[in-house]
């Protein structure tokens, strides 16, 4: 990288002032000073984030804090809220919600909604109840056709919203109508068709990892996978002569990820031990979030979030794109859906009916999704199922009535598409 000699302090031209023509009398390209943040250390990143917070770009920030303050209040009001068992619950209850709120996040990176969520999952549930219990098909191939089914009613969605230009609004809500009659119709007249012991539906929730070597194991997978992944990442950059991460940063990213992680797992094992629910959870975020991060289609998603016509004139699918995103959250419904039937005990023509939908599209916009499209991250939906999940685990604990959970979600929902709000209007004065 060139620098200017006679800049105060032999700072780096592309901050000190022009850049002096190189041999062939060719200026070289402006460097935006923001790529140069990793290059000065703490000091760069303390910069960098005082000028995010200036240009409204929040990130994760309000949902942390709003973890940490939820913590403190109601473990001041109960003190069994921080216990073990209560920390353990809350890792299970949040996976199925979790999962579909994953599946919301892709929509929502589109700038479009999915109303159908709720009633995708009863009928993914309802089609392993028939297939599993009514009929006797393999355990493993009615989950496999169940999580089919809620694809294609997800792809359906997507072409009558590409191909036919439906709004995703109506079709979505049609098929909120629509597949909830299925699911009735396909439960029958009972209505309900309990789990059966053994299945792998009832070991999605109710299975544990006794062994504490599972917990700590997994954590321990974790910090090497994440280290690992800043090592490359600072290694391609280097070979690329792009600014990296110094090592002083890797080493405290890694650290603070390894006591997150530890702590977890010593938690855990104090209760029940590591919960199958969990581990399937996060491993679909990790696998999420690097199709979203670090592939093409990922960043196609992005740009048509963020300006369908700009991306179709450079030549992405935009059809094939939308089509494919409510396939995935469809998908990740129906999925959800064998979770939520594993914590209620079985199938029922309501399951994925009341607060669901409301609580997974909250989730997703609580934990950061922008509902205006083309800004957040898979990982937004476990901060924001976690903020709900604990805010119910903790009414739940001091007796609140479910009417006072709606009113404290409620309310926390329009606090974060405010806060959402306002920071888009902050970036657009900030020019950014």
């Amino acid at each position: 990288m060139n620098t200017d000699k006679g800049g105060k302090g032999g700072k780096d031209a592309s901050v000190a002032g022009p850049v002096p023509a190189d041999a062939n009398g060719a200026a070289p390209a402006a460097v935006d000073p923001r790529l140069l943040v990793r290059e000065q250390g703490f000091a760069g990143y303390w910069t960098d984030f005082k000028r995010r917070m200036r240009g409204g770009e929040l990130g994760s920030l309000p949902v942390i804090l709003g973890l940490i303050a939820i913590a403190i209040i109601f473990q001041s009001l109960n003190s069994s809220f921080l216990s073990a068992g209560s920390l353990s619950d809350i890792g299970v209850y949040i996976a199925g919600t979790g999962i579909m709120a994953t599946g919301i996040v892709f929509v929502l990176l589109l700038g479009e909604i999915d109303l159908s969520v709720g009633s995708v999952a009863g009928v993914g549930a309802a089609v392993w109840a028939v297939l599993s219990v009514t009929h006797g098909v393999n355990d493993w191939l009615s989950v496999i056709l169940a999580i089919g089914a809620g694809l294609l009613i997800g792809a359906l969605h997507g072409f009558f919203f590409a191909k036919v230009g439906v709004p995703a609004f109506v079709v979505t809500l049609a098929g909120f109508l629509g597949w909830s009659g299925l699911q009735i119709w396909l439960m029958g007249a009972e209505g309900s068709i309990n789990t059966p012991g053994g299945s792998i539906v009832e070991d999605l929730t109710g299975y544990y990892f006794e062994d504490i070597a599972a917990g700590y194991g997994l954590a321990l997978v974790a910090v090497l996978a994440y280290a690992g992944a800043l090592l490359l990442d600072a290694k391609r950059r280097r070979a690329a002569e792009l600014p990296f991460r110094p090592m002083s940063e890797i080493a405290l990213r890694t650290g603070v990820v390894a006591v997150v992680a530890f702590v977890a797992a010593y938690v855990l094992n104090q209760s029940r031990g590591l919960p199958l629910a969990l581990v399937v959870f996060l491993a679909v975020l990790v696998i999420a979030d690097f199709v979203v991060r670090r592939t093409t289609y990922g960043r196609q998603i992005f740009a048509v979030g963020g300006n369908a016509e700009a991306a179709r004139r450079a030549g992405i699918n935009v059809e094939r794109v939308r089509i494919s995103v409510f396939a995935i959250a469809g998908m990740l419904a129906a999925f959800g859906g064998l979770f939520i039937a594993s914590l209620s005990g079985g199938a029922t023509k309501s399951l994925g009916a009341g607060n669901t939908l409301m609580n997974v599209i909250a989730a997703a916009v609580i934990g950061g999704t922008s509902l205006f499209g083309g800004r957040g991250k898979i990982w937004s939906a476990l901060l924001g199922i976690l903020v709900i999940q604990s805010i119910q685990q903790g009414l739940n604990l001091l007796g609140m009535a479910s009417e006072i959970q709606y009113m404290i979600t409620g309310a926390v929902l329009l606090a974060a598409v405010v806060i959402d709000s306002l920071s888009r209007r902050t970036q657009k004065t900030a020019g950014r």
